[in-house]
């Protein structure tokens, strides 16, 4: 019988959640339906996605900063669907392909002029990954220095610079490090006079709650203490790469020259796995320092064609479309009307941003009455008041957020950067009513939150 996806996917859609549940992660199917999130996508373009009746979803996640260009981006789609009408060959063991040739140089003509060496992976924990191996080769040294709350992946090696306990708890020994407040410069000189760390790996602006630091120039004087003591500076840029700050790398926001940066996610437009390491040349050299270890660090799938002809179409639609710029516009936009909602709802505390990865933070409220219910879902479980803004957001608005992270009273947005002016509208606006809502107590707000609650009180227990 021959093969057909169209028709497989036709007729199995909407069995989506209960295959999850027998096969796949039968905790996050719980989740989903818990907080109703278990909807069935059946397309999606741009910055919506669209279920089977045909309703549009504002997608302020963007799979979580992979979508920069939209999803299902017109010129990536063509660009590899005349890929494979060409039938060239594909991972070659061994040769150098062109199109891992031409996606490293259009990196670098993008990048500082001392970035000139690339390596390709598939995620940017594989580059994390990488970035380790090449910083103690190059520098001889094993520790690892890294921010308070930072996130770089889940993959052992990366999970050992991870600032949140949940997610290091139950895997054992990692490898050895420490980490770093943002705007403690004591503690970083502390740390980097001992003279014994590879590298600092930091997010520009951390993707766990949208933090960066106060000061304007706590990142540079970690990078003069990094070239002071020996150690190469690391930014990693999956998320926040490729202009979601409003420039094309975040770190450029404080004029920095790291030696090693980190990129993933919407490399390839969101449609194909694709990550890179961009380095300086001495350190790549160093890793591949004899012709047998030419291959000393590999990744089989790292420069396979598809991913690379989706990067270079990715690049291209970048600068036709001026999506760095459009970023700026309307991160300022979201922020500022995000921002001026907090003279109406005691709930907000910070509206904080750069480009469009933005963030909402709420604290306890003033009134007495409200301030009575906040303490009662913070008692439960830290966060949970975040999450009854997310959700009705989703279910009265059609916009999918998320809580920032883990006992986090934040929500996070990175929409697709090609938004625009009533896409942010309609943001805002949501905002306004679901936080309006939470001002009646007792309410529906009110009540969704006791689940929530309930809900939480019962996995607990289960534990």
């Amino acid at each position: 019988m021959a093969f057909e996806i169209r028709d497989l996917i036709r007729s199995r859609l909407g069995e989506n959640y209960d295959l999850h549940d027998r096969h796949v992660n039968r905790t996050l199917v719980k989740v989903l339906r818990t907080i109703g999130f278990d909807k069935v996508y059946a397309r999606a373009e741009g910055a919506y996605l669209y279920d089977r009746e045909g309703r549009d979803y504002l997608d302020a996640l963007g799979g979580y900063g992979a979508m920069n260009i939209g999803r299902n981006h017109p010129v990536v789609k063509k660009a590899l669907a005349d890929l494979l009408s060409l039938d060239m060959p594909n991972m070659v063991q061994m040769d150098c392909s062109l199109l891992s040739g031409l996606l490293a140089e259009a990196l670098v003509k993008r990048s500082p002029p001392h970035l000139t060496a690339v390596f390709f992976c598939n995620s940017g924990a594989e580059a994390v990954e990488g970035a380790v191996k090449f910083a103690r080769c190059a520098t001889g040294r094993e520790k690892l220095l890294f921010c308070s709350r930072a996130f770089h992946g889940l993959t052992t090696g990366a999970l050992a610079l991870n600032g949140s306990p949940m997610f290091r708890e139950g895997f054992g020994t990692l490898l050895a490090g420490a980490s770093v407040a943002l705007d403690d410069f004591d503690a970083l000189e502390r740390e980097l006079s001992q003279g014994e760390y590879a590298g600092f790996f930091f997010e520009p602006v951390q993707g766990k709650g949208v933090y960066y630091p106060r000061s304007d120039t706590f990142w540079p004087r970690a990078q003069e203490l990094c070239r002071k003591y020996g150690t190469l500076l690391i930014a990693d840029e999956v998320q926040t790469g490729l202009g979601r700050t409003g420039r094309f790398y975040s770190f450029q926001h404080w004029g920095l020259e790291p030696d090693i940066v980190m990129l993933a996610k919407s490399l390839s437009g969101g449609l194909v796995p694709c990550g890179a390491i961009l380095t300086r040349r001495e350190i790549y050299d160093k890793t591949f320092s004899r012709l047998d270890r030419c291959v000393v660090h590999s990744s089989t799938f790292g420069r396979n064609n598809l991913a690379m002809a989706a990067g270079l179409a990715t690049l291209q639609v970048i600068e036709d479309e001026k999506v760095v710029e459009n970023s700026a516009r309307m991160g300022k936009a979201l922020v500022d009307g995000l921002a001026a909602l907090a003279i109406q709802h005691e709930f907000i505390r910070e509206v904080r941003g750069k480009g469009l990865i933005v963030a909402v933070e709420f604290a306890e409220p003033k009134s007495l009455r409200l301030r009575a219910a906040w303490k009662l879902i913070q008692a439960a479980d830290k966060g949970l008041f975040a999450q009854m803004v997310v959700i009705p957001l989703l279910k009265n608005h059609r916009i999918l957020t998320q809580v920032a992270g883990h006992r986090m009273d934040v929500i996070k947005m990175t929409p697709p950067l090609i938004i625009g002016q009533k896409d942010v509208d309609r943001i805002v606006s949501a905002f306004n009513d679901t936080l309006a809502d939470c001002c009646k107590f007792p309410g529906a707000m009110w009540d969704m939150g006791t689940n929530l609650v309930r809900a939480s009180l019962m996995t607990r227990k289960a534990a």
